[in-house]
């Protein structure tokens, strides 16, 4: 009995040895046993721009990919009834498409690693910020509810602190989909912070644009790193054509620094603007875009209520002053009944000088140009009464105008006194000429006025704000901010009427730089990002219905073509569905004659996105508690079966295999033959055994 015991127990170790090489799976379910059990492995492979971090050679988005390739090898080690689904971050129902998955709902075969690998090959990150809340909500649309399947969730990404340090959402997500039985399981595919710099602004800082005329960019760069970068080259190029570089000098940690410099486009029409910095962890944010639609000349509305006009001209000669000297500005003078029938929106600019009474019609047109974003200067003068200013302007603070008005008041010249007539603050209007070195603004002479109430002061909430006041403390200058744009009242006239400001050569650079401070911005629209539509809309009767988008791709422009549709407000309405990558963008209307119209935008990538702060796995848990889930290192993650596919017997096969040996051990030298011990006899006299 022994010895067959012996025999068996040889047989079965060689037998144990055979099965851990194979790897023997062990179903938990009996359903699973029987073979009517699916299992459903889905990983959603987050491929937001911020996964092009780069080290070592390769990239965070390369160590992503590797991981789902061992997903892959996993679930075709399982057997029969697998399926397969991959998705993008990206193609999760962005921008009004379908969600588009790589894989959906792959059968696991004999080919499938093939396939696999061939379609991990042409996953290329992207320029988008997309996170992980899109991909998860769009398991259940796509998929149902999947009663008849075990599902396994691989999340793989870089869980940057951006989407995950308050991840309600997420959490949520994660928890319903727990609650329906699935696993999950967290891969992360970083391994540290890398510093990184990004391109977050470049836009125009002046009012005035226009052909000819000097105008000033301003670039933001953000430093997301944990130390200081210094001398920070920031390449531009204007039109295709390279123009000197900007260098700041340091960016502190975390912060951002600016710097401004000055473009000149001699034609009229659409012009580019590119920003460029040089190569670093991610280079999806080194690179900005602008689009910057310059017109021959910008008109400005002059009102004038008195009968010479005399504010009129003066504020027309510094506006434009002619000769060698172009500002770009056409002034156009009218009387206070323009306002009252004419669109008001083609002017960036209206002033009004010296004007007596506007009808109620009037005072709506201005009120409504001036909340969607136009600029309004108020010049006081004689024909003006306190009356209509308090009750048709300022209307308890709710009209146009800054400040309640009292009266007329005179500024008595005061000979022991030296000071300057006018104080200024640090304003965009003043800044030019109230340097220290510069004695304009002391030649400026103020005779009369408009008072305001006595012990009359801003609202600490509102937006009121007095930039210039006399030598007594009066207000003379006073701004307010209503809807989107900007009102500046000055509570004395335009003409050398009141004062000598119009015949002094500060007027012409007050007058600009008011110009350029009450002009409404190029981009009152939200700025584009990648992944964000394009939609146009334009007139029937001047353009034919189609348009052809022409977009930067990673392998040259793609056109592609658009049917426009006729909507109930008769015009016609474009869309390009998403932008998937950042540059300028170009939609070309055909006229009804045949010319090409073209429109362009500048699409930018997600600054934010270019934070690398990184969450590891402790982190990771205390935002997520509540939920259960397994997390990995993509460097050191296994393909490990989970118990939905079946439970690995290697372990219990190698205990099973040590008892085994241990007992062959003992029934070998039980069954052997071992020879009696002999006794022998000690010498005499002692009685050791021998």
């Amino acid at each position: 009995l022994k010895e067959l015991l012996l025999l068996a127990a040889r047989m079965s170790i060689v037998a144990i040895i055979v099965l851990m090489v194979a790897q023997p799976l062990l179903r938990d379910q009996l359903g699973a046993v029987l073979g009517g059990s699916k299992t459903h492995h889905i990983v959603l492979l987050d491929d937001s721009f911020s996964m092009s971090d780069r080290s070592n050679g390769a990239t965070v988005m390369d160590r992503a990919k590797e991981a789902v390739d061992r997903i892959g090898a996993m679930a075709a080690a399982g057997g029969d009834s697998r399926t397969f689904t991959l998705l993008r971050f990206s193609e999760a129902g962005r921008g009004g498409r379908r969600t588009q998955p790589d894989m959906l709902q792959e059968q696991v075969d004999s080919e499938f690693r093939s396939r696999l690998r061939e379609t991990l090959k042409t996953i290329r990150g992207s320029e988008m910020a997309a996170g992980p809340v899109a991909p998860l909500e769009a398991i259940g649309q796509l998929l149902g509810e999947g009663e008849d399947e075990t599902r396994v969730v691989y999340l793989v990404s870089d869980f940057r602190k951006k989407e995950w340090d308050r991840p309600e959402d997420i959490r949520s997500r994660l928890a319903e989909l727990r609650a329906k039985g699935v696993s999950l399981h967290l891969i992360n595919c970083v391994d540290a912070r890398r510093p990184n710099l990004a391109l977050t602004r470049l836009e125009l800082t002046s009012g005035t644009v226009a052909a000819g005329i000097a105008l000033f960019m301003e670039v933001e760069v953000r430093n997301f790193g944990d130390e200081p970068a210094r001398n920070v080259s920031v390449v531009l190029e204007e039109d295709g054509h390279a123009r000197p570089a900007v260098r700041i000098d340091e960016i502190p940690a975390g912060e951002s620094a600016r710097e401004r410099f000055e473009v000149t486009f001699a034609a009229g029409g659409s012009h580019r603007v590119a920003a460029r910095l040089d190569g670093d962890a991610v280079t999806a944010d080194n690179y900005r875009y602008a689009v910057v639609d310059v017109p021959l000349e910008v008109p400005a509305l002059i009102v004038d209520g008195s009968v010479d006009q005399q504010g009129a001209f003066f504020l027309s000669a510094a506006l434009s002053p002619g000769g060698n000297v172009r500002t770009g500005i056409r002034p156009r003078v009218e009387t206070p009944r323009f306002l009252d029938d004419n669109p008001l929106d083609l002017f960036p600019v209206i002033y009004l000088t010296d004007v007596a009474h506007l009808d109620q019609r009037a005072v709506k047109a201005l009120e409504g140009y001036v909340a969607g974003g136009g600029g309004l200067a108020i010049f006081l003068g004689p024909r003006c009464r306190a009356g209509f200013l308090n009750e048709g302007l300022w209307r308890g603070g709710e009209g146009l105008l800054p400040a309640p008005i009292e009266g007329e008041n005179e500024l008595f010249i005061d000979r022991l006194d030296n000071a300057p007539d006018l104080d200024v603050v640090d304003h965009p209007v003043f800044r030019v000429l109230g340097g220290q070195n510069n004695s304009f603004l002391s030649q400026i002479k103020v005779g009369r006025y408009f008072t305001t109430p006595k012990n009359w002061k801003p609202d600490a909430e509102s937006t009121v704000r007095i930039i210039a006041r006399l030598r007594d403390g009066a207000p003379l200058v006073v701004e307010k901010t209503l809807g989107k744009g900007r009102v500046v009242t000055w509570h004395s006239t335009a003409a050398p009427i009141w004062n000598n400001a119009g015949s002094s050569p500060a007027f012409v650079v007050l007058v600009q730089e008011m110009q350029a401070y009450l002009a409404r911005r190029v981009e009152a629209a939200d700025p584009l990002l990648v992944g964000s539509p394009i939609e146009l809309s334009f007139d029937p009767a001047q353009y034919q219905n189609q348009v052809r988008f022409v977009s930067p791709g990673r392998d040259g422009a793609e056109t592609t073509a658009h049917d426009a549709v006729l909507k109930e407000d008769n015009m016609l309405h474009a869309r390009l569905a998403r932008t998937d990558a950042a540059g300028v963008h170009e939609a070309q209307l055909l006229t009804a004659t045949g010319m090409v119209d073209a429109r362009r935008f500048a699409v930018n990538v997600d600054p934010a996105e270019g934070d690398l702060a990184r969450l590891d796995g402790p982190q990771l848990g205390s935002r997520l508690d509540g939920v259960e889930y397994a997390y990995h290192q993509a460097d050191t993650f296994e393909a490990r079966r989970d118990a939905s596919i079946g439970r690995n017997l290697s372990d219990v096969l190698l205990y099973l295999l040590i008892v085994l040996l241990v007992g062959e051990m003992l029934l070998a030298w039980s069954c052997s033959y071992h020879p009696p011990q002999a006794r022998v006899a000690a010498p005499f006299g002692r009685g050791a055994v021998a």
